[in-house]
């Protein structure tokens, strides 16, 4: 493909994001997967330029654009005057620019969301510059089968991370190619993700519900920090992602793992035997993605006031049911992968208010932020239930 079609093509991939951005479709990663396997002209040069030239677009305007020529128009403008140069240069290209042709304003928040930001941190422009960037790969050892100062050698380029005890971090790997991943020796984890299992405290022995298990990535952690002993119940309300864990937990070599699918606002209809029995509960709800931004850029685009609202609410549900699944003397954590206050500290501070035989943990809670601590951005509350 010339770099004009490349281009061109870019900008068909930006209107259908933009039009799963409105809509509550697909992610941009399923989108661009779906693209190029009708597409096998392109080749794997073609279609690694394009998909980065998508991201680079993505990251680079905050509010959501009205068109995928839009968008390229606003970033060519400010960012690439390589990119500007291609139009109207070739016929399997994007058509010459016309007079006063609307464009994108560049910007790293929508502008209702930077002033929650702006009223949170006093320094959230580094904040928001931080999520504007692109995340390394971090992985988990897993302890099931290995430790992580032997899968170290296996993985090239890894590094420990900082902060999570069996966390690695590459950068521009291929990982499910390697013998260690297919083994089940690693697992693709942020490092936050993985601190928040460790705030759970889960040890051999006990029940532990991990409410939201999506995919199971917790779940994998979880079972590992049991070694594999005790009741471990995976729940979520998504047959789909719930329906991954079965797989990805016979190549962890998790063998204390059942999953329970929940009924959407009726959850508690499928946890009826496990109120009060629970030794931990692990509730990281369904959320608005913020602190995720580096890797999903254009969930700045689907966020509005009226979705949060409803987050919120959902957030609050489903915590107040962790507490109910809690025997005397259990843990509660509560997390979310969103730097915002209603998701977060303003959700903790409420629970407390309704469950008052909650005991916050001495520290408080956590805020982990990619400029400060290199994760994605996760609030995390870990609670005793009184005896």
């Amino acid at each position: 493909m010339t770099p004009a079609a490349r281009v061109e093509a870019a900008i068909a991939l930006l209107d259908e994001i933009i039009d799963a951005a409105v809509g509550g479709g697909a992610a941009a990663d399923t989108i661009i997967q779906r693209y190029f396997k009708t597409r096998r002209y392109a080749g794997s040069g073609d279609r690694r330029a394009i998909r980065e030239l998508v991201y680079r677009v993505i990251r680079a305007l905050g509010e959501r654009p009205e068109s995928g020529r839009a968008a390229m128009l606003g970033y060519a403008r400010g960012e690439a005057s390589d990119v500007l140069a291609l139009f109207g240069t070739d016929s399997r290209g994007p058509a010459a620019i016309a007079e006063d042709e609307p464009a994108a304003v560049p910007g790293v928040a929508p502008a209702w969301l930077a002033v929650k930001f702006a009223a949170e941190y006093a320094d959230a422009d580094s904040l928001l510059g931080a999520l504007a960037q692109r995340a390394p790969l971090d992985l988990r050892a897993n302890r099931l089968k290995t430790t992580r100062e032997a899968v170290l050698p296996l993985v090239p380029g890894a590094v420990p991370t900082l902060h999570a005890p069996d966390g690695l971090r590459v950068d521009g790997l291929n990982v499910e190619d390697l013998p260690v991943y297919k083994d089940g020796l690693i697992e693709v984890q942020d490092e936050g993700s993985q601190l928040i299992v460790a705030a759970c405290r889960a040890r051999s022995g006990m029940t532990v519900i991990d409410l939201c298990a999506g995919a199971g990535g917790k779940t994998l952690a979880l079972a590992a920090d049991m070694a594999n002993r005790g009741r471990l119940v995976a729940c979520d309300a998504d047959r789909s992602r719930l329906s991954r864990l079965g797989p990805r937990a016979e190549r962890a070599g998790a063998a204390n793992i059942e999953t329970r699918l929940l009924d959407a606002g009726r959850e508690e209809d499928a946890l009826g035997d496990l109120i009060g029995a629970a030794d931990v509960v692990l509730v990281d709800a369904p959320c608005s993605g913020t602190g995720t931004w580096r890797r999903n850029p254009e969930a700045r685009w689907r966020l509005t006031p009226q979705r949060l609202l409803r987050l919120a609410a959902l957030q609050a549900r489903l915590a107040d049911l962790g507490v109910r699944l809690l025997k005397p003397g259990g843990r509660l954590v509560y997390a979310v992968c969103s730097l915002l206050p209603e998701e977060g500290r303003l959700q903790a501070e409420a629970l407390k208010e309704r469950h008052p035989d909650l005991i916050p943990d001495a520290g408080g809670a956590r805020l982990l932020r990619p400029d400060r601590d290199g994760t994605d951005g996760f609030f995390i509350a870990g609670y005793e239930k009184s005896c």
